[in-house]
């Protein structure tokens, strides 16, 4: 056995043991799957990097001394975001990417263009450090659009449409800072909107702990009192304690399968914000459906942080469904003006964007940040403004 394969294999133990005893099953398990993927990878890679094998060495250590890190659940700095969180990310993504490159030495093969992968990693900071702005047009007219399909912006100019916008994956960490994510809300703020809408997952593995940093990065909507509304993701699960109070402190209300009902310069909203629920999701989202019926004369508006649980809305149920999850399908043609990416070509999960389904109506955000690797490649991030358009 190779002095770099023993050091893998040795690393590993040490950071699963500590993280089952530390921190808790669910940490050592994820830190064990990740390291296996990651240590099978590196070690049949290792004997062709030739001169950059110190580079490669040391970007390896970074990525157990930031798992070892994750033991503790508390923000770091940032010179230890910038000499390990962020090269470990990269470097496990572009170790993940290279998966391809791993297999075929295996089998024999001599590896070419085996810095393509890292490069790729690298570049995936781009589209998360530089989101879009947008302003999209919804036109709610109770047309049967068929089954679930991708729709296309309203183009009409509307006098008073209801200005909603949208706020999700901040995922508060070692890419978002406090103070970063407080620059994307203030801005939020700045857009005017009639309704601030956050859809969940807030936090990281890293602020499980951190309710003061996402209250102080949530602050702003304090200025919209009344006017800010939220539901759980996934990831807010592990930490609900910590995600129910910053938002509390921020002025937002949490709505989990609850509802409720505003009124705003552009007419009555009335918004569900249904929960995450990893068990029989259809069933509690049907009986939280119908726990609050449709107000007469209000636009309904459903908060659903999982897109793919958008066909489980009843058809005439939602005139709009707000979600997130899926960073906008990570990796894609999008920054080209294409709607393609690999989510939306691997499954049938809206990935981003406007869709449809019968009567109802979907908008998936790109959202602001990302879980994990650093990969958001063509697949920009998004601040937008939703303008819909409605009869009240």
């Amino acid at each position: 056995m190779s002095p770099f394969a023993a050091g893998t294999i040795g690393g590993a133990v040490v950071v699963v043991g500590l993280a089952r005893a530390l921190r808790g099953r669910f940490y050592a398990v994820f830190s064990a799957v990740l390291l296996t993927v990651h240590g099978l990878a590196a070690c049949a890679l290792f004997p062709h990097v030739g001169a950059l094998a110190p580079a490669f060495v040391a970007l390896h250590a970074t990525l157990y001394i930031n798992l070892l890190s994750l033991v503790w659940a508390r923000p770091r700095p940032l010179a230890f975001r910038l000499l390990v969180s962020w090269p470990s990310a990269v470097f496990a993504a572009g170790t993940f990417v290279a998966l391809p490159w791993a297999v075929a030495v295996t089998a024999g093969a001599a590896p070419r263009l085996l810095w393509l992968p890292y490069v790729v990693a690298a570049l995936g900071f781009v589209d998360t450090w530089c989101p879009r702005r947008s302003v999209v047009r919804v036109a709610i007219d109770g047309r049967d659009a068929g089954g679930l399909a991708r729709a296309r912006p309203s183009r009409a100019e509307l006098e008073r449409p209801l200005r909603l916008a949208q706020l999700t994956d901040t995922h508060l960490g070692p890419f978002q800072s406090p103070a970063r994510l407080r620059r994307i809300v203030e801005r939020l703020v700045a857009s005017r909107p009639d309704l601030a809408l956050l859809t969940g997952d807030f936090l990281t593995m890293e602020t499980h702990a951190s309710e003061a940093e996402l209250a102080y990065a949530l602050a702003p909507l304090r200025a919209l009192p009344g006017r800010a509304f939220a539901c759980r993701g996934n990831h807010d699960l592990e930490a609900p304690r910590t995600v129910a109070g910053a938002l509390a402190a921020a002025g937002v209300r949490l709505l989990i399968d609850e509802a409720e009902v505003v009124e705003t310069p552009a007419g009555r909203v009335q918004i569900v914000g249904l929960d995450y629920h990893l068990r029989d999701r259809a069933a509690r989202i049907a009986r939280a459906l119908e726990a609050f019926p449709r107000e007469p004369g209000a636009l309904r508006l459903v908060l659903l942080h999982h897109p793919g649980s958008f066909s489980l809305v009843p058809d005439g149920d939602a005139d709009l469904v707000l979600s997130g999850h899926t960073h906008g399908g990570h990796v894609g043609l999008v920054s080209l003006g294409l709607p393609l990416t690999v989510l939306g070509l691997l499954s049938r999960i809206p990935d981003h964007g406007l869709w449809a389904r019968g009567k109802n109506r979907l908008y998936v955000h790109r959202g602001t940040g990302h879980y994990g690797f650093p990969i958001r490649l063509g697949v920009p991030a998004e601040e937008s403004v939703l303008e819909v358009e409605w009869c009240a």
